[in-house]
């Protein structure tokens, strides 16, 4: 589901800040190279994590879900000059373009690359989170949330992606998918939760911005 005509999301793109080169050329190579390119963040909603990361002014940022390393180099745009990030993904072999382009981007030495599942390696991180970026398996973002929780403070945000799910989230739910019946009990949950304050932002596939109390 589109939501917005391709002549809007242009103009949106065209009035916004310009894609950095460096992520010009990771879009290019993760598509010449890496399986579902569409899975890349984008240059608008890239510019979004940018701008937000920057008015947090993370000390430390978590993401789930690195790909090929886009959004964690948007993000990283906001980092504190003594600040990390710390990324996780379970493909390892998306590893080397990944720091390849951290590298490159001058961020290298803030962004830490942790291979593997994220439940496992979130309880291992010794750092509260200022900002957090989960985007991935759809089905587990109840549990990646439950986790990262526990390493914020008041005042974290924590962005959850792909919330709106093509629009599958407002078409009748397929029994057997599991990944939009995931995403609609998630997103009723966030709304309901008193631990944090909540606004679903319908940017690209739909970012939900959670600000711990």
């Amino acid at each position: 589901m589109h939501f917005l005509s391709p002549l809007l999301e242009s103009y949106i793109v065209e009035n916004s800040e310009s894609e950095p080169a460096i992520l010009t050329e990771l879009t290019r190579e993760t598509h010449l190279k890496v399986i579902q390119p569409r899975m890349i963040t984008g240059h608008f909603q890239g510019r979004v994590l940018s701008m937000l990361s920057k008015i947090v002014s993370p000390k430390f940022i978590l993401e789930i879900g690195t790909y090929t390393g886009y959004s964690a180099i948007c993000l990283a745009e906001g980092l504190q000059k003594s600040g990390e990030l710390h990324t996780i993904e379970v493909n390892e072999e998306l590893q080397g373009m990944q720091r390849k382009y951290f590298n490159k981007s001058g961020y290298g030495a803030q962004i830490k690359q942790h291979t593997g599942d994220a439940l496992d390696i979130i309880p291992q991180l010794d750092h509260q989170f200022d900002l957090v970026f989960i985007d991935a398996q759809k089905v587990q973002y109840d549990a990646f949330f439950e986790a990262v929780i526990e390493k914020t403070k008041p005042g974290s945000i924590i962005l959850s992606d792909n919330v709106l799910w093509s629009g599958k989230v407002v078409e009748p739910l397929i029994p057997s998918d599991k990944a939009t019946a995931s995403l609609l009990a998630y997103n009723q949950k966030l709304k309901q939760d008193p631990r944090v304050e909540t606004v679903l932002l319908p940017i690209r596939d739909g970012l939900t911005m959670c600000r711990v109390l």
